[in-house]
């Protein structure tokens, strides 16, 4: 295919909203009489190494601040853009202060162990930051697509094995390895050792006592029997996180805001055929006072039937920005 399948037909937008997120937004910063900023993913979205220079750009714009809030919603992503966008956050202010009205997992939950104080909503949730990776030589599924791979999942093969096992000199990785490739066991458990540092160093921004430090991390990485536990307000005090509760006033307002961007994350395909189809998704917004960034899908996927996978084709996504200057809004494309 040499041209765009959506040349010929109306391809569906997502719409922008601007002015609706920056009223809500001014508001949440006379409440709290404080800097807002927001990172917000949608549910295929994910916490990535070039959202770390777009939210750059939003803090260059706003300056350092004494105390910043991060209204911050996230599936997880990438940890040690988790750790550079920490480090981002840090460098501009003296006080961070994460808000979590809904969801805030994995890689989410360690940018928010990165804050001094962390207010969480009755719908809000933390999870666990077992580490699992996507390597080149992992299995693949139905659709020939590569699946991560967990270092908990291993753990807990290995460990029935063992305990099931009618001789104490079987070996588990015997069998093991015809399912997954050696290579990748090893990189399981390098990334899982890193992900044990990560967080203790993201923690050690606030908490001085390296032993604390340790052993939330630990916690984080290894208690929990699921990836996506729910870790609410009570147990996160329990860990040793400075949690506290959000106002209702405040909790509704971001529960609002997140309204606007679930819209504007909405999916946003147009098909043409069994085999063809055009996404314009919206998948990442970060946003301050007068500055919208996010990132949008612009690709054609074709379904390849004897390679039982989709491809993409004609791929114009890019980073786009929203700015207010005097009383003009100005949209552009923002090159990362």
């Amino acid at each position: 295919m040499t041209e765009h399948l959506s040349s010929n037909k109306k391809v569906n937008q997502p719409p922008v909203f601007f002015e609706e997120t920056q009223n809500l937004i001014s508001h949440l910063q006379e409440k709290l009489n404080s800097t807002v900023l927001v990172y917000w993913t949608s549910p295929v979205g994910s916490i990535c190494q070039n959202d770390v220079e777009a939210l750059q750009d939003i803090l260059q714009k706003i300056g350092f601040q004494k105390e910043i809030y991060l209204f911050l919603k996230s599936n997880g992503g990438s940890g040690l853009a988790s750790l550079r966008i920490v480090h981002l956050l840090r460098h501009y202010t003296e006080c961070l202060k994460i808000l979590i009205p809904l969801g805030c997992a994995s890689a989410a939950t360690m940018i928010a162990l990165g804050a001094d104080e962390i207010y969480m909503g009755p719908l809000a949730f933390l999870t666990a930051i077992d580490t699992s990776i996507t390597h080149d030589l992992s299995p693949v599924d139905t659709f020939n697509n590569l699946v991560s791979v967990s270092q908990d999942e291993l753990t807990r093969v290995i460990n029935l094995w063992r305990k099931e096992a009618k001789s104490d000199d079987s070996n588990p990785y015997q069998s093991l390895f015809n399912y997954i490739h050696p290579l990748v066991v090893g990189a399981v458990d390098r990334a899982s050792s890193l992900s044990i540092k990560v967080c203790t160093e993201i923690l050690s921004y606030h908490i001085k006592d390296k032993y604390k430090a340790e052993k939330i991390s630990n916690h984080l990485n290894s208690e929990y029997p699921s990836h996506s536990y729910p870790i609410t307000i009570e147990e996160a005090k329990r860990i040793g996180l400075p949690i506290l509760p959000l106002e209702p006033e405040i909790n509704k307002l971001l529960l609002n805001l997140n309204k606007y961007y679930s819209e504007m994350g909405q999916k946003a395909f147009t098909y043409f055929d069994e085999q063809n189809y055009h996404n314009n998704e919206i998948l990442n917004i970060l946003e301050g006072e007068n500055i919208q960034v996010y990132y949008q899908n612009d690709v054609d996927w074709h379904y390849r039937p004897e390679e039982r996978r989709w491809s993409r084709l004609n791929d114009d996504s890019s980073w786009r920005k929203t700015e207010r200057k005097g009383d003009q809004i100005e949209q552009t494309l923002f090159y990362i």
